[in-house]
């Protein structure tokens, strides 16, 4: 399937049924983490039918049902650490998508997970998993003119890169971030305060990258 097409389909869910992942979804999804963690040098880690995490106060405070899988991303402390945790959890995402399978971004609304955490690393949030009792509904976006800045017409690659960046989840749908364009030269950035805005980032450059296949 197109990614754009699955960009479009993919929405914040927090309710999933009682159905197990198949092993074959599951293997997919477990070599993908393998590979993103050699080429990162992440940590991510993966659960499958493990419902403790999700059933706790703050979890069910977030609207959170039936979550029973879930992915950790974990790394290196870094300053870089948050923004490659969005752009490989992203990935992830995007992946699951594709696999029939329904997600959300969580970064508070959780209990203890279940990752392994070294010394000298992180758990920057997790992403739900599972097969969800809606497919979610499309997020509202800022004004492209709020997100860009662009000196002389835009071609019509970017203007793809960007349709992209407009279907990508933020935290609260804040969409904190800024791309400029000056040539053929792309650069993104955090634009303004906000929670997880480096997490953001990293979402947002990905969405970019896969539509564009542009390297920022």
């Amino acid at each position: 399937m197109n990614i754009i097409k699955i960009m479009e389909q993919r929405h914040s869910v927090r309710q999933y049924e009682d159905k197990k992942i198949e092993a074959k979804k599951r293997n997919i999804l477990l070599k993908e983490i393998e590979a993103v963690n050699k080429e990162s040098g992440l940590h991510i880690q993966i659960f499958f039918d493990e419902p403790k995490c999700f059933d706790s106060m703050m979890a069910h405070y977030g609207k959170f049902a039936g979550v029973h899988n879930y992915i950790a991303l974990v790394g290196p402390k870094g300053a870089d650490l948050d923004e490659k945790s969005g752009y490989y959890g992203e990935k992830l995402v995007l992946l699951a998508q594709s696999l029939g399978l329904n997600t959300c971004w969580v970064a508070m609304t959780h209990g203890k997970s279940a990752a392994e955490i070294g010394r000298g690393e992180k758990q920057v949030c997790l992403i739900s998993l599972g097969y969800g009792k809606n497919q979610g509904a499309p997020h509202k976006n800022r004004l492209l003119s709020d997100v860009t800045k662009v000196s002389g017409a835009a071609p019509d690659w970017f203007k793809k890169g960007m349709d992209a960046v407009m279907l990508a989840p933020t935290a609260m749908n804040q969409q904190k971030f800024l791309f400029e364009l000056n040539g053929d030269k792309v650069s993104a950035k955090v634009s303004g305060v906000g929670f997880y805005t480096k997490i953001d980032l990293g979402i947002v450059k990905y969405h970019f990258e896969a539509a564009t296949g542009k390297n920022l």
